[in-house]
């Protein structure tokens, strides 16, 4: 999903690329086979630990691709950018369109902003499958606790425009499927679960005692398949647009 918002948005080879928050630097390595060895990707990121690991992947051998530890917006490039780009990243944000404007300044002119971002609204079942709509609920519940946005993908729109951008245009996908089918999102939505217990519980929405984590995925699939239930994953949202 988010190769094609990227490769929708523009994103062409030989361009010199912006990763804003690249963590182990998945978006930037898949920006760098889009731009190829005469283009650029620098990834950046607040937390040291994410560019270490996001450094000695075995990926880290392209010669087109580095990473810089700090803020965006306040790091200094010798050039400009022909794209920015981020995955999953405004949600964390307290002003996504503050964040936007800072890191605007990189761009050169006619340049591509992108961002895929996810909502929460449109996850359901059908027939209900219990387990897995407890599981999105949990997680719903946890991030608005700990002030992320679930809701960011949708919000793209108005973040881009208030951040002094062109309106951009919009893409949405979504998984979906039954339990038989291992592209349904449910393993997606188990492994989220399971990895977020510790701040679940820091929470108090929900124990690992009541998640039962060893069982999880194994009974959210089998509730499925027996309900012949169709799951439909979180909306996958991408905008982009270009600056003047």
């Amino acid at each position: 999903m988010t190769r094609r918002y990227f490769r929708d948005s523009g994103i062409v080879n030989g361009m010199r690329v912006l990763d804003i928050g690249s963590g182990a630097g998945d978006v930037a390595f898949l920006a760098a086979e889009l731009v190829g060895p005469q283009g650029e990707v620098v990834g950046t990121d607040k937390s040291p630990a994410a560019v270490d690991a996001a450094t000695a992947r075995p990926e880290r051998s392209l010669d087109n691709v580095t990473f810089r530890q700090g803020d965006p917006a306040e790091l200094v490039f010798e050039q400009s950018f022909d794209a920015i780009v981020g995955r999953y990243v405004l949600m964390f944000n307290p002003d996504p369109a503050a964040m936007l404007k800072r890191i605007a300044r990189h761009l050169r002119p006619g340049a591509i902003i992108v961002f895929h971002e996810v909502d929460w609204s449109g996850v359901k079942s059908s027939p209900p499958c219990p387990i897995y709509d407890r599981c999105n609920d949990w997680i719903v519940q946890t991030f608005r606790k700990v002030g992320t946005n679930d809701s960011m993908g949708f919000g793209l729109h108005s973040a881009f425009l208030n951040a002094g951008l062109p309106a951009p245009t919009m893409g949405l996908h979504a998984l979906i499927g039954g339990g038989n089918d291992v592209l349904s999102g449910i393993d997606l939505i188990g492994d989220l679960v399971i990895t977020m217990i510790p701040v679940m519980e820091q929470m108090g929405v929900v124990t690992a005692k009541d998640v039962q984590p060893e069982t999880l995925i194994e009974r959210m699939r089998r509730e499925a398949i027996d309900n012949a239930s169709v799951v439909v994953g979180r909306s996958e949202i991408g905008a982009w647009a270009r600056v003047p």
